[in-house]
């Protein structure tokens, strides 16, 4: 086969693939949580598997160790958080409008400083910038609603979600072996080269980024709840899990808490100490959490990752979002592949 025709082959499958990730969306999301459990346990599989247990018990303990605690969990944050959240909602509401009496004083100062053009311009520009981020919140929103939080899909999420992780763990080394045995022979070693650097890719970030936001969301919520802010909990729970999203989760929380700080406090000393929680919380994780637990050797640049959430969520919503990481890991392994061919050409010239 010509190259050209193996490009044909190769886009015509990514094609079917990707036709049929968005003609099944809506029903797509236990199965992509599934694996992504699935994928998340897999070296512990292999570690108690390397000790003695067998695949199929690897797999029961395991599984059923993680959904056992996650259901925990749920059980005992859930109550709190629900209660928290409401109150949330309720207030958010006197919150932008104490955000929006705050900061009146510093636009005031700034229309004396510029011309009344610019401040138009800036403001229209600001404006358009919020509200395209709140419209890509909300569609995310709405997409998590139709495509899984709706009440038949929420059912499915906890009953199959379970059943796909534990049959893809237990069947993972065979599932592999088995796509490994489709590759065109000749290009083979290329392909697994390629795929065990987007496994490398993912798994760092992936597992990086997942303690990353744990860590961050229990600093906020337990720093939120000393300073005795209401709904101090939630809002550091969300801020930490929004965190995948580069300087978004700080950014949701600091303007959440620093807006409930102006309402419930009089004192300017906890609506200091407030800002400072999500202060703390960047340089944390700027200079420690991420060198340490992702590190550069991932090769996601944090624009290419915000790039990949936001088109995920977009075409995909939810399910769009959980997909956004693997398939940036995906694109970013094949671009640097396809330079490094380029680099080697006769295209590149002399240096070819």
């Amino acid at each position: 086969m010509t190259v050209a025709g193996r490009i044909w082959f190769w886009a015509g499958i990514a094609a079917v693939f990707l036709g049929c990730l968005y003609l099944f969306q809506d029903v797509l999301l236990p199965f992509v949580v599934g694996m992504a459990v699935a994928y998340l346990l897999d070296p512990a599989a292999d570690k108690l598997e390397s000790w003695g247990c067998s695949r199929t018990l690897a797999t029961s303990l395991i599984t059923g160790v993680f959904f056992l605690l996650v259901i925990a969990v749920l059980v005992l944050v859930l109550p709190l958080i629900q209660e928290q959240l409401v109150d949330l909602l309720a207030r958010l509401p006197d919150t932008v409008a104490a955000m929006r009496d705050w900061a009146e004083p510093l636009l005031e100062r700034l229309r004396e400083r510029l011309p009344g053009a610019d401040i138009q311009a800036l403001g229209g520009k600001a404006g358009d910038i919020v509200g395209k981020a709140l419209g890509w919140l909300g569609d995310l929103a709405g997409g998590l609603w139709r495509g899984g939080m709706a009440a038949f899909n929420l059912l499915t999420l906890f009953l199959i979600t379970p059943l796909v992780a534990f049959y893809l763990l237990r069947d993972w080394d065979r599932v592999v072996a088995r796509v490994d045995s489709w590759l065109p022979r000749a290009q083979a070693d290329t392909i697994r080269a390629q795929a065990a650097k987007v496994d490398a890719t993912l798994s760092g970030f992936v597992r990086g980024v997942f303690s990353v936001c744990v860590i961050l969301a229990i600093f906020y919520a337990v720093g939120l709840s000393l300073i005795g802010l209401r709904s101090g909990a939630i809002i550091g729970i969300i801020a930490g899990l929004l965190s995948f999203v580069p300087f978004f989760g700080a950014l949701v929380g600091a303007v959440l808490s620093v807006g409930m700080a102006l309402i419930q406090f009089s004192d300017w000393l906890p609506i200091v100490l407030t800002a400072a929680v999500f202060v703390v919380g960047q340089v944390a994780e700027g200079n420690f959490l991420t060198p340490k637990l992702v590190g550069d050797r991932v090769g996601l640049h944090p624009l290419w990752v915000i790039f990949a959430l936001m088109a995920g969520g977009a075409v995909l919503g939810f399910v769009g979002v959980l997909l956004a990481v693997p398939a940036a890991a995906v694109v970013g392994v094949l671009v640097r592949f396809g330079i490094e061919r380029y680099k080697a050409s006769a295209y590149y010239g002399e240096g070819g």
